[in-house]
């Protein structure tokens, strides 16, 4: 007797509830709608439908993969972030929502240097997916980015998602280790780095440490190496009135406001998560509140 679209469903989300994994039916969900490609609307009115042999294999090793502890975007291979589509590697971070508001601060600035100077040009340095790049172009037309990041992989992958959403003719990308190979100024430069303290990476979800890349989490001793190493060469690639923005880990709002205000920047902007977390900081070098 065959198997429905709607008897897979159940059966997937009591695999995973038995398994522990917390939003059980949520991620069983999502999976069968990345794995079997299925419209919003398929579980309403197509639920009766039967799966063929190869389709249930494919569902039966994606509810392993997630019982081991695979994030669900991971195995999917991809993720939606802002109005994008992002494929994933082992190379990047999978991008999280929680970026998006980086994102959304930055927007108003690029669309104000667009309008007063017909141009804006961003700096991603760690780029990873190309996620928070890819995503300020998509939403101001006239901004043009340059990813940075260390890891080649990391490159083809954001490259590749570049092509894959039409932002390739005003993206491009640089192996390079912070700085160190990255050439011109900058109307932004914007980073999420990593920013766990070295000590906690062993304290992280299996989702994260066993799936996200350690050098893309790892902030060193005190989580704060990579806003020093920014601060320290940031000047020298902003233009005038150019802007410096980061994501934050929730207790860091105060050391890396002073990193910078060491190096001639003023904070402009901080902005809270839906958590109530500090989680998004930008700085000038000739503005301040």
């Amino acid at each position: 007797m065959s198997t429905t679209l709607a008897e897979a469903l159940a059966t997937a989300r009591r695999r995973l509830e038995d398994a522990g994994i917390a939003d059980a039916a949520r991620d069983a969900r999502i999976l069968l709608d990345g794995l079997l490609h299925l419209s919003s609307t398929a579980f309403l009115v197509d639920g009766d439908r039967p799966l063929t042999a190869k389709q249930l294999a494919t569902i039966r090793g994606a509810i392993e993969r997630r019982v081991a502890r695979e994030p669900v975007h991971r195995i999917l291979g991809r993720r939606a972030f802002s109005r994008l589509d992002l494929i994933l590697s082992p190379d990047t971070l999978e991008p999280r929502p929680d970026t998006e508001i980086l994102v959304d601060t930055l927007v108003p600035y690029a669309r104000r240097f667009v309008a007063e100077r017909g141009a804006c040009r961003i700096l991603d340095l760690g780029t990873g997916t190309g996620a928070i790049c890819l995503a300020l172009l998509d939403l101001v037309q006239g901004a043009t980015g340059v990813g940075a990041d260390v890891t080649r992989g990391a490159l083809e992958t954001a490259m590749r998602n570049a092509d894959m959403n039409g932002l390739a003719d005003r993206f491009e990308v640089v192996e390079s280790d912070w700085f160190a190979a990255v050439t011109g100024v900058f109307d932004i430069i914007v980073s999420n780095p990593p920013y766990i303290v070295h000590s906690l990476l062993e304290t992280l979800d299996e989702e994260v440490r066993l799936h996200d890349p350690i050098m893309a989490l790892d902030g060193g001793d005190d989580g704060l190496d990579a806003y020093r190493a920014i601060a320290d060469s940031a000047a020298d690639h902003l233009g005038q009135d150019g802007l410096v923005a980061y994501e934050i880990g929730y207790d860091q709002k105060t050391s890396v406001t002073g990193i910078m205000r060491e190096k001639g920047f003023a904070r402009i902007a901080a902005v809270e998560d839906l958590g109530g977390n500090d989680r998004v900081l930008v700085f000038s070098k000739t503005v301040s509140l």
